[in-house]
């Protein structure tokens, strides 16, 4: 476990003020019906929800650049979406938010990733996907890589995977060269999928259930996270391996060896939607800016108890992050 100090954190936040990071990932769009249940349905069992509004925010990869754009980064956002009204909505929410939409690819060959959810009595319902999970054409991957390597002054790259086609194994593998050629730190938030495509990324961020499913090993006792935490480094020959374990808190294998625990920092949970975005972008946001493994990985824990509080999707910001380090 790394102390970490408001004089030093604010330091931290200082030197990343303006630093541009890229997120290549699966952008969304995230929708919520609210409404109440008074009655079930006379068609067929089912409540009927009289609803009462409705809202929209920034999901997937796009979400990990708000956190950025909280903690005074400026985010490249790249991924893509259809050429539909929920793209649209997409595009004017980044907009309203700060996010530059230059590198978000448009295409008319599939929707945008849409999750829509509807909420009864405060108490999630359904949900309904609107997706296509097949990879991205070649042109829409050349297109995102084209605006990477148009940045002269990127500190980091973070890869955002949910599995929805933007991060094939040759858009993974040219990604990750490019950051190995111009020394720019790359960190990995996978899905099942490619989980093992990320080779020689500088930071690989599985969940516990990811790295056990991945691996086929129960990770129940601290020896067990100890061995899977050193197979992925040495199968992806990444420099270091953050396994977050919920409520446990989190677990980091480094490029010498060390092993750390950081242990959990949240007071209380109302919602832990959005906190594996969360310690992506403020573990990726430290480091680009010279903050070692150890201490961005219990900045990004104390990041993560801080928006967990809140209820729906919360990103963290410089004066929350500061306020949580001295609490």
């Amino acid at each position: 476990m790394h102390d970490v100090y408001r004089e030093r954190t604010e330091s931290h936040l200082a030197s990343l003020k303006g630093a541009e990071i890229a997120v290549v990932g699966d952008v969304m769009l995230d929708r919520y019906f609210w409404g109440n249940v008074h009655r079930v349905s006379p068609e067929a069992p089912v409540p009927v929800v009289d609803v009462d509004h409705e809202s929209a925010h920034l999901g997937g990869a796009a979400n990990v650049a708000t956190n950025l754009l909280g903690l005074g980064a400026t985010p490249l956002l790249c991924g893509v979406v259809g050429s539909d009204a929920a793209g649209e909505h997409v595009r004017t929410l980044c907009e309203q938010a700060g996010l530059s939409t230059d590198a978000i690819a448009v295409s008319d060959k599939r929707p945008t990733t849409t999750k829509t959810r509807i909420i009864g009595n405060n108490q999630q319902i359904a949900r309904l996907d609107h997706e296509t999970r097949e990879h991205v054409d070649q042109d829409v991957a050349n297109e995102i890589i084209a605006r990477l390597s148009q940045r002269t002054n990127l500190k980091g790259i973070i890869l955002e995977d949910y599995d929805k086609g933007l991060l094939s194994p040759t858009l993974i593998a040219s990604v990750i060269e490019l950051g190995r050629k111009r020394q720019i730190p790359v960190f990995v938030d996978p899905k099942h999928r490619h989980f093992f495509d990320f080779v020689g990324c500088t930071v690989f961020k599985p969940n516990k259930k990811e790295a056990s499913d991945a691996l086929g090993m129960p990770l129940t006792t601290m020896d067990e996270v100890e061995k899977a935490a050193k197979a992925l480094r040495n199968t992806l020959r990444c420099e270091n391996v953050l396994i977050t374990m919920g409520a446990a808190g989190m677990v980091l294998f480094e490029q010498d060896g060390t092993l750390s625990t950081v242990p959990t920092r949240a007071m209380k949970v109302s919602d832990v939607s959005g906190a594996g975005d969360t310690v992506i972008a403020t573990l990726g946001a430290m480091m680009s800016v010279g903050v070692p493994a150890r201490e961005a990985a219990a900045l990004a824990n104390i990041a993560a108890g801080r928006v967990v509080a809140e209820p729906g999707i919360v990103a963290i910001t410089a004066a929350d992050l500061v306020s949580a380090v001295t609490a």
